[in-house]
């Protein structure tokens, strides 16, 4: 022990200490600048950047665009005629490779943004309407799946939920004669009442007995699909009079949503009143789920249901309520297809699979309100301008669901975009390093 360390007659002695242990007015003050100075705050905007569920997200799309890129190239013919001279002429296969991909990608864009060939503004924007049109249905069922999610609940019944509003909303829609605006909303609520029971069964059922609402949504699917084509086959019940197909009569004149040309008295334009009605569903689940008491019982039971039992709140009762606004949301989607999209008459196959596409448009969205709205406007995009990818580039409408499918699987692993991308963890904090003299041990006198 040197001089320094040895205690003179009469005084405490001394013995060396962690440096956690020591007190903050003993240590040098380098010391305790390099020890309670906060990492600087760009460091922080990009950490938290790094660690955001909605990074993931967007990765995700990147990721599936990019496998996209590949199928497309992979499967193109032009491609696969460069690639047998390759060695030869290396040049000639990625000029192929970026055509097949640039083409592709941007009939995609016209077909679902804008497209300058059309000639006027009136007409090149008819892409963007159509993309608005195929997610009218897929944000209001999105909203309805991701209300149950924020209550830990899995609403997987939309199919059956859609159809039983469209027929709802259908048989109300030639069944009554009535003012315009008071038949459209008569018949929208109509779809808003049958998803909403459909839901509530498996609600209840949940509450009362247990029952695994997964399963039995999925059984109820079955249960109105089935239900729906027998009504649709029997006279008197929703088969069209007269008519042998299964396949109800059209959507009565006055039940009609009015479309974007009717409003304006231009174009062609087939988006609706539907849309505006989803934007509204959007900002009600926003304020149900943020402003709203019961909204805060909404996501008290999601977090724990034990917890928020103990807490006071009435858990089953919850169960049954959000799974009534669950359905209804969801039917709003089959009076979006009965009422704006399908009004020359439906058939069973009228939900068109958006029961399941909003599953991946809650999942994409993270189940935020306005994160749905924004991804189905995405899937919107990608089934309206599919289908013109597939007639001018000749590119399988398949490549698009393969393309949804891998953001699904994507979003459910955010494990394994953040190591393809190698984003730290979301409990990673970044914290300064110690310095060296910080790190040895000092003297302190007790």
């Amino acid at each position: 022990m040197s001089d320094e360390q040895i205690p003179a007659k009469g005084q405490d002695k001394t013995e060396p200490v962690a440096p956690d242990q020591v007190p903050a007015e003993q240590k040098a003050p380098e010391t305790v600048a390099a020890e309670v100075a906060p990492p600087p705050a760009a460091n922080r905007v990009l950490h938290e950047i790094a660690t955001s569920s909605w990074l993931i997200s967007v990765l995700a799309v990147v990721v599936a665009l990019l496998v996209g890129s590949i199928l497309i190239a992979l499967t193109d013919p032009d491609v696969q005629d460069a690639a047998g001279y390759f060695f030869s002429r290396p040049a000639d296969t990625f000029q192929a490779i970026w055509a097949s991909i640039g083409g592709a990608y941007g009939a995609l864009l016209q077909g679902a943004v804008y497209n300058p060939n059309r000639g006027d503004f009136v007409n090149a924007i008819k892409p963007l309407t159509e993309t608005l049109t195929f997610a009218t249905p897929l944000i209001a069922a999105g909203l309805g799946v991701a209300l149950a999610f924020r209550v830990g609940m899995f609403n997987i019944g939309g199919r059956g939920q859609i159809l039983i509003a469209a027929a709802a909303a259908g048989w109300v829609s030639w069944s009554f004669e009535l003012p315009a605006p008071i038949h459209i909303l008569l018949a929208t609520a109509a779809a808003f009442a049958g998803g909403a029971i459909w839901a509530g069964i498996a609600g209840l059922l949940k509450s009362r007995t247990g029952a695994h609402e997964v399963i039995v949504t999925i059984m109820l699917n079955y249960v109105a699909f089935y239900l729906i084509s027998f009504l649709l086959k029997t006279q008197g019940a929703l088969q069209a009079p007269g008519s042998n197909t299964p396949k109800s009569p059209p959507t009565g004149p006055t039940a009609v949503y009015p479309t974007l040309s009717d409003l304006l008295g231009i174009g062609s334009y087939r988006l609706h009143l539907g849309f505006v009605l989803v934007i509204l569903a959007t900002i009600w689940v926003w304020y149900l789920l943020n402003r709203s008491s019961m909204g805060f019982r909404f996501r008290a039971v999601g977090e724990n249901p034990n917890a928020a039992r103990v807490a006071g709140i009435d858990v089953k009762r919850v169960y049954v309520v959000a799974m009534l606004f669950s359905g209804g949301l969801v039917g709003l989607a089959g009076a979006s297809q009965v009422q704006g999209t399908t009004t020359s008459g439906f058939a069973a196959g009228v939900d068109a699979g958006i029961g399941f596409d909003a599953i991946t448009v809650a999942l994409l969205g993270r189940s935020r309100p306005w994160g749905v709205f924004g991804a189905g406007i995405l899937f919107g995009a990608l089934k309206a301008g599919g289908y013109t990818m597939q007639a001018s580039q000749g590119i399988p409408i398949d490549i698009v669901l393969i393309v949804q499918s891998i953001i699904v699987l994507l979003i459910a692993a955010p494990p394994l975009v953040r190591t393809i991308f190698r984003l730290p963890k979301p409990d990673a904090v970044a914290t300064p390093k110690r310095t060296k003299k910080s790190a040895e041990p000092q003297v302190v006198t007790k």
